[in-house]
Protein backbone atom coordinates (compact mmCIF):
# COMPACT_ATOMS: atom_id res chain seq x y z
CA UNK A 1 0.00 0.00 0.00
CA UNK A 2 1.78 3.34 -1.19
CA UNK A 3 1.42 6.46 0.95
CA UNK A 4 -1.27 7.33 -1.63
CA UNK A 5 -3.62 4.87 -1.21
CA UNK A 6 -3.65 5.02 2.39
CA UNK A 7 -4.16 8.83 2.06
CA UNK A 8 -6.92 7.91 -0.20
CA UNK A 9 -8.46 5.33 2.31
CA UNK A 10 -8.04 7.58 5.02
CA UNK A 11 -10.37 10.71 3.24
CA UNK A 12 -12.65 8.09 2.39
CA UNK A 13 -12.98 6.82 5.86
CA UNK A 14 -13.41 10.63 7.41
CA UNK A 15 -15.78 11.59 4.38
CA UNK A 16 -17.71 9.04 5.48
CA UNK A 17 -17.63 9.20 9.73
CA UNK A 18 -18.36 13.36 8.67
CA UNK A 19 -21.34 11.94 6.36
CA UNK A 20 -22.37 9.77 9.52
CA UNK A 21 -21.97 12.98 12.16
CA UNK A 22 -24.25 15.30 9.71
CA UNK A 23 -26.79 12.56 9.87
CA UNK A 24 -27.03 12.40 13.67
CA UNK A 25 -27.13 16.00 13.47
CA UNK A 26 -30.01 16.15 11.25
CA UNK A 27 -32.00 13.44 12.84
CA UNK A 28 -31.58 15.76 16.17
CA UNK A 29 -32.44 18.95 14.52
CA UNK A 30 -35.65 17.03 13.25
CA UNK A 31 -36.61 15.59 16.13
CA UNK A 32 -36.69 18.89 17.98
CA UNK A 33 -38.76 20.32 15.09
CA UNK A 34 -40.99 17.49 15.37
CA UNK A 35 -41.15 18.26 19.22
CA UNK A 36 -41.68 22.06 18.53
CA UNK A 37 -44.67 21.61 16.04
CA UNK A 38 -46.35 18.72 18.31
CA UNK A 39 -46.04 21.28 21.06
CA UNK A 40 -48.11 23.73 18.83
CA UNK A 41 -45.50 25.98 17.98
CA UNK A 42 -46.06 27.41 14.52
CA UNK A 43 -43.51 25.77 11.54
CA UNK A 44 -42.67 29.09 10.76
CA UNK A 45 -41.87 30.10 14.26
CA UNK A 46 -39.66 27.00 14.44
CA UNK A 47 -38.09 27.42 10.77
CA UNK A 48 -37.28 31.48 11.52
CA UNK A 49 -35.51 29.70 14.89
CA UNK A 50 -33.60 27.42 13.38
CA UNK A 51 -32.25 29.71 10.63
CA UNK A 52 -31.75 32.57 13.08
CA UNK A 53 -29.78 29.79 15.29
CA UNK A 54 -28.00 28.38 12.47
CA UNK A 55 -26.21 31.34 10.81
CA UNK A 56 -25.67 33.27 14.18
CA UNK A 57 -23.59 30.03 15.14
CA UNK A 58 -21.88 29.70 11.90
CA UNK A 59 -21.13 33.92 12.38
CA UNK A 60 -19.58 33.29 15.51
CA UNK A 61 -17.52 30.20 14.44
CA UNK A 62 -16.43 31.40 11.02
CA UNK A 63 -17.13 35.43 11.23
CA UNK A 64 -19.56 37.42 9.29
CA UNK A 65 -18.12 37.66 6.00
CA UNK A 66 -17.72 33.56 5.21
CA UNK A 67 -21.42 33.63 6.24
CA UNK A 68 -21.97 35.97 3.68
CA UNK A 69 -20.68 34.14 1.24
CA UNK A 70 -22.21 30.88 2.19
CA UNK A 71 -25.71 33.04 2.25
CA UNK A 72 -24.86 34.40 -1.59
CA UNK A 73 -24.93 31.11 -2.74
CA UNK A 74 -28.38 30.00 -1.64
CA UNK A 75 -30.57 30.93 -4.01
CA UNK A 76 -28.85 28.95 -6.68
CA UNK A 77 -28.94 26.33 -4.42
CA UNK A 78 -33.05 26.41 -3.21
CA UNK A 79 -34.03 26.83 -7.55
CA UNK A 80 -31.85 23.64 -7.94
CA UNK A 81 -33.95 21.64 -5.01
CA UNK A 82 -30.93 21.03 -2.82
CA UNK A 83 -33.00 21.85 -0.17
CA UNK A 84 -36.48 20.20 -1.51
CA UNK A 85 -37.18 16.94 0.61
CA UNK A 86 -39.33 15.46 -1.70
CA UNK A 87 -38.52 15.52 -5.33
CA UNK A 88 -38.34 13.25 -8.29
CA UNK A 89 -35.08 12.61 -10.12
CA UNK A 90 -35.30 12.09 -13.39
Amino acid sequence: MTNDDYSDAAMEAEFAEDEDIRRAALGFISDAWAEAIACGVDADAVAHAAMFTALADLVATYGEDAVAKLAEGLPDRIQRGDYTVNRTLQ
